[in-house]
């Protein structure tokens, strides 16, 4: 006789030598979509139109990573390979067809918080070429991409912990105007870090609670530090990168590839800068020394993760409710018919590969004030969320509340706070929203798709009545429920004029037992020959709990002392299973049905039957 543990060891290796080749092959597919793509890739028509998208999407990558790495602050050349490897990964892992991962302004922002926080600056200036480090950074340089770097990797952990404790799940509570309120503001709080560039001044690093006001009370009591060419060459550089994106879009039709704007934008002022020698003759505060080559694999500071919770907590939420926004938005557009992205974000990582080896030097004289200029531009279509509050007026006055409540949140603190803000604020206006709307509507039995001969005249129906359940059936609204069907039930009831005396004790019975009530069991016999019906159509009910449930049967008993048949149409099996394991329906005839028209012709069955017994009696 064979023992547990070797009958559980059997069973396991009949389970390894079920596995077949299709089955390792199916899960390999699965974690590893480019096995997918590359085989079915179509070289000949999609090689040309990637390399096209590969370069467009090469330049917006290297003039956003270095914009964006001076958001964290940080390096500007940890953007570019922070457009490098993502990528990379993304085009192995990713399911996306047309997202591209990279820097994101948002939790750049974030970022920003940690690394000021626990490396403040003295001086920041890019230009330092010390060969203390690695790639001749300085140590000042490297500790602050060291807590960057914690920032992210804890960001990356606390998202897969969420996958595995399924939070995606949780995403109906980031309704449209949270997101947008949340993004809008986080771009102005993005805005708002750059005005020091763009005017050229010399700040301290300002954050914390209703920092956003204190950056511009310090900028308004130094009005005077304003550097008139930083200003100057800021306006310039907006007016042509609003222009020509504009132009491009416009004419997006007509033309087969747009201009790189941002690219001969950055390409101009350098080459002026280097010929007009505007670092030392106008004191332009330039990106500096770009070093070349890849740095070696190195692990974040492991010591400083307790400290960067928060921020880690912030980029893992934020930047997971912006992919989610642009997956959504992308999946919307394209459908998915397409399938040659992840071809064109390989071709873009040659390209910055190319940028960081050869050209990265080159971009030594790129002015601060045009990447400001470049990432304030590329904010446009976040800030013109603000059009959004005409729609949420005319719509629907609390979600105008909410977003405007969320973004001075948001300004007032931080993105993810103003997000926590929101969410928890959709939260307590659904409670106090959900039980008072209208569960419940009373139809006719000519409404129904229900055909019936013209000669019965619905005789057999005029005891039926019909209620459609409009909202899920919770805790929030199972009270409000129970009362709206009671009144429907006793407006009936009062109905009858024949049976007043029995209406009085049957709704005694349906809502309080009165202990000196006179009601004996022969005077709640039913007048009508026929039995009353309700038919409750759930269709509408597309979930339950407990208390919905409970709520449900106690309706179910509570009909059945007044002589009122209860019946179910449109039941979800689930409901159905959970109805019988709850209580007990005790009936000679079905509770559930298909549809509403199967449980009219189950009652019009039933009667005819109980007639010809009748009949057959006398």
């Amino acid at each position: 006789m064979m023992t547990g543990a070797k009958k559980k060891r059997s069973a396991v290796w009949r389970k390894i030598q079920a596995v077949r080749f299709e089955d390792i092959k199916l899960w390999c597919t699965r974690r590893l979509p480019i096995l997918t793509w590359v085989p079915v890739y179509n070289w000949k028509e999609n090689l040309i139109p990637d390399m096209v998208s590969g370069m467009m999407l090469a330049i917006q990558q290297v003039t956003q990573g270095l914009a964006f790495a001076v958001l964290s602050s940080v390096h500007p050349v940890f953007g570019l390979y922070g457009s490098f490897f993502p990528v990379i990964i993304y085009a192995i892992f990713g399911m996306g067809h047309h997202v591209a991962t990279g820097t994101f302004a948002l939790t750049s922002l974030i970022s920003a918080n940690a690394v000021e926080r626990l490396v403040p600056s003295v001086s920041i200036n890019f230009t330092t070429n010390n060969n203390s480090a690695p790639l001749g950074l300085s140590e000042f340089e490297m500790q602050r991409i060291g807590v960057a770097a914690a920032v992210s990797f804890l960001g990356g952990i606390i998202q897969v912990v969420m996958f595995m404790l399924q939070l995606g799940s949780a995403t109906f509570l980031l309704t449209e105007p949270v997101i947008s309120a949340m993004t809008t503001g986080a771009a102005t709080h993005v805005v708002t870090s750059q005005v020091k560039y763009l005017l050229g001044m010399k700040m301290p690093y300002i954050s914390g609670p209703l920092g956003f006001f204190h950056i511009y009370a310090y900028i308004f009591e130094n009005i005077r530090l304003v550097q008139l060419e930083a200003l100057l060459l800021s306006l310039l550089s907006i007016v042509v990168l609003v222009l020509v994106k504009e132009l491009n879009e416009k004419f997006q039709r007509n033309i087969k590839v747009v201009l790189p704007i941002d690219l001969v934008l950055i390409i101009a002022t350098s080459v002026a800068c280097y010929y007009a020698d505007m670092e030392y003759v106008y004191g332009l505060e330039v990106v500096g020394h770009i070093p070349e080559g890849l740095p070696s694999p190195k692990t974040p500071p492991m010591n400083i993760l307790p400290e960067v919770v928060t921020e880690a907590f912030g980029v893992a939420l934020v930047g997971y409710v912006a992919s989610l926004a642009l997956a959504k938005a992308s999946a919307k557009k394209f459908k998915y018919t397409v399938d040659d992205n992840q071809v064109s974000c390989l071709i873009s990582c040659a390209l910055i590969l190319v940028v960081i080896y050869a050209i990265g030097p080159m971009l030594y004289w790129l002015p601060m004030c045009v990447l400001a200029s470049i990432i304030v531009v590329g904010l446009k279509g976040m800030l013109m969320q603000f059009r959004d509050l005409k729609k949420y007026w005319n719509m629907d006055k609390i979600d105008w509340s909410i977003w405007i409540s969320t973004y001075l949140f948001t300004i007032c603190f931080a993105a993810n706070v103003g997000l926590l803000y929101g969410v928890v604020c959709t939260i307590v206006i659904v409670i106090f929203r959900f039980p008072r709307a209208k569960t419940l509507n009373l139809k006719n039995v000519k409404e129904v798709e229900y055909k019936y001969k013209p000669e019965d005249n619905c005789e057999s129906l005029k005891q039926v009545k019909i209620v459609s359940v409009n909202n899920p059936l919770v805790f929030l609204n199972a009270k409000k429920f129970h009362a709206d069907l009671i009144k429907i039930i006793q407006k009936d009831s009062t109905s009858s004029q024949a049976c007043e005396d029995v209406n009085k004790c049957e709704q005694n019975t349906l809502l309080c037992s009165f202990p000196n009530g006179s009601c004996h069991g022969e005077s709640l016999q039913p007048c009508h020959s026929e039995r009353r019906v309700l038919i409750l159509d759930c269709s509408g009910l597309n979930f339950f709990d407990y208390t919905g449930v409970s709520v449900l049967l106690q309706i179910y008993m509570d009909c059945k002392s007044r002589h009122i048949d209860v019946l179910l149409a449109h039941c979800k099996a689930s409901l159905a299973k959970a109805m019988q394991y709850g209580g007990n329906l005790e009936s000679e005839n079905p509770v559930f049905f298909e549809s509403i028209s199967s449980a009219i012709d189950a009652i019009r069955i039933h009667r005819n039957y109980s007639k010809f017994s009748e009949q057959s009696e006398v």
